[in-house]
């Protein structure tokens, strides 16, 4: 466990995700957590250790499967936003019923099967602040990389947790997208309110501003590529082509996980071409 600034701690060591955990008087503000139940149990041992007292409040910051599926054996209050509470309310209880295909990391391991979905306490529509002491706890939804997705601001320290706003040496997940929200979003990360701040990545920690560029300039070039696409009218078959041009853009991508990652970025593309344009198509042709 890393402590980024006092009282503020951060977590690798677990697949597919980083973990958050924020000390306050009255008890500790929690970020996602791990998706395998050994893993849930480690996590919350050690919080044991941080001194920061029973009472516990997990924030999601978004719905993937990779961050949610352990939310429920946190045994806490779950805090998320009213968008990602309707879709837990929807999902299948049984893991296989899930996508097996999208390059998530908790497809890559065995044993998990049922899962009870760790329905939210705590709902909120824009924004909402969590007072456990001075040092307010500031939670913006973000939409962009999916509906539901948010950030957790912490003013006083200046540390900001953006989940999978930004990836690095990995291709993003791009199936809920909405591409032009999701860059004026990054493009925010470059204000003078957030100088001097720690960005805290979903999937790698700590994060830069070069990576936040990386970050934009990749997904810049995918939406003029697809956008290309939808102006011609192509089938979702060839939105696929795309996917070998667009790995090699990408920065340091480990070689034992470049067939995950491929995946990951053939169904992303796919199925934001699908939701993007051509239901939308559909609709249209419908009226």
């Amino acid at each position: 466990m890393q402590e980024v600034i006092d009282r503020v701690f951060i977590e690798n060591v677990y697949p597919g995700v980083t973990l958050g955990a924020i000390i306050r008087e009255n008890g500790l503000v929690l970020v996602d957590s791990p998706f395998r139940q050994d893993d849930t149990r480690a996590w919350r041992a050690a919080l044991l250790h941080l001194n920061g007292g029973t009472s516990r409040i997990l924030v999601q910051l978004d719905t993937h499967i990779d961050r949610s599926m352990g939310a429920k054996a946190m045994e806490c209050t779950i805090l998320s936003h009213i968008e990602a509470a309707n879709i837990f309310q929807t999902r299948p209880a049984s893991i296989k019923a899930q996508t097996l295909d999208a390059g998530a990391e908790w497809e890559t391991y065995n044993g998990l099967s049922s899962i009870r979905w760790g329905t939210p306490h705590i709902t909120f529509s824009d924004h909402i602040s969590i007072h456990w002491d001075e040092k307010p706890v500031e939670i913006d939804y973000k939409p962009g990389i999916a509906n539901g997705s948010v950030w957790v601001d912490l003013p006083e320290e200046k540390v900001l947790f953006i989940g999978d706003m930004v990836v690095c040496s990995q291709p993003p997940f791009l199936s809920d997208a909405d591409l032009p929200l999701w860059i004026n979003h990054l493009e925010s990360l470059f204000e003078p309110r957030y100088q001097d701040y720690l960005l805290i990545g979903g999937r790698d920690g700590l994060v830069t501003l070069d990576n936040v560029q990386n970050q934009m300039n990749f997904l810049i070039e995918v939406h003029n590529r697809v956008q290309e696409l939808a102006d011609q009218k192509a089938s979702l078959e060839v939105v696929s082509h795309l996917v070998p041009d667009l790995m090699k853009i990408l920065i340091d991508v480990p070689a034992k996980l470049y067939d995950l990652h491929e995946k990951r970025l053939t169904y992303g593309l796919q199925m934001y071409y699908a939701h993007r344009y051509l239901d939308k198509n559909n609709k249209k042709e419908t009226h």
